[in-house]
């Protein structure tokens, strides 16, 4: 064998020995990650509630103590304003919704103005509910509101959009393409509460801005949203906020 064909052979040892190594290597991080990938997604909706009961209680009671409401509440709504990125908590007490706390948005994307299709990273405006509870979202826990709603599909099929989006969450960390994102510690309180008293029932009011303070005025949306259904929609979402009223303890926080 020459000198030529020896090196050629030796090195295509060296390449042969090195690719199998990345290859093991590969395999055993690969083995060390699927226990613990396996942890992250066996939470449930009890599991996650039992871990930061304690906590949340501690945290939410004096909330209620000061507002004069029972806790945990039979009743809650969710109010999420968009433009000042400020997301409201209020429960029933008695006839009137009673107003509790608020928490900022940690992110958000879009522009003001409905959500029309999949991948247009709008937050969807309108009236909802709390439709599911996700306790191993990648972001923290999260929960999923009905959009679309009937409103939404009527009118994406009167428009032909056949892909108006889906899977729209309340959830924490500060990332978002489409949700709201309201950080870790808001999410466990929202969690729990909810697990707590039940989803059924709970209206999440989604506004580009709050009508409370400022009259709704469609003009100032941009065309690229603007639907000729807006007005009927923000309409709606004004007469709702009505029993929402806002005070000083509300702009205070």
């Amino acid at each position: 064998m020459s000198t030529i064909a020896k090196w050629i052979f030796y090195g295509t040892l060296v390449l042969v020995a090195f690719i199998l190594s990345v290859v093991l290597i590969n395999q055993s991080v690969s083995e060390s990650l699927k226990t613990p990938e396996l942890k992250q997604y066996s939470n449930t909706v009890k599991s996650i509630t039992d871990l930061y009961m304690s906590a949340v209680d501690k945290r939410l009671k004096p909330w209620f103590v000061k507002a004069g409401v029972k806790y945990p509440p039979l009743k809650i709504s969710m109010l999420a304003f968009k433009k000042e990125k400020r997301f409201e908590l209020w429960a029933l007490k008695g006839s009137r919704w009673v107003f509790i706390r608020q928490y900022p948005f940690t992110a958000s994307s879009g522009i003001l103005g409905p959500k029309l299709r999949e991948g247009d990273r709008q937050i969807p405006e309108g009236v909802y509910k709390i439709s599911a509870l996700n306790p191993n979202s990648s972001y923290h826990l999260s929960m999923k509101i009905n959009y679309p709603n009937n409103f939404d599909l009527q009118h994406a099929r009167k428009e032909g959009r056949h892909k108006p989006g889906s899977d729209i969450f309340i959830h924490g960390r500060s990332a978002s393409i489409g949700c709201i994102a309201l950080g870790d510690i808001a999410i466990e309180e929202l969690f729990v509460l909810v697990a707590t008293i039940g989803q059924n029932d709970i209206t999440v009011i989604v506004a580009p801005w709050d009508f409370r303070e400022k009259e709704f005025d469609t003009s100032s949306i941009s065309k690229i949203v603007r639907k000729a259904w807006l007005d009927s929609l923000y309409k709606t979402i004004n007469a709702r906020l009505k029993n929402y009223p806002l005070s000083i303890s509300v702009k205070a926080g």
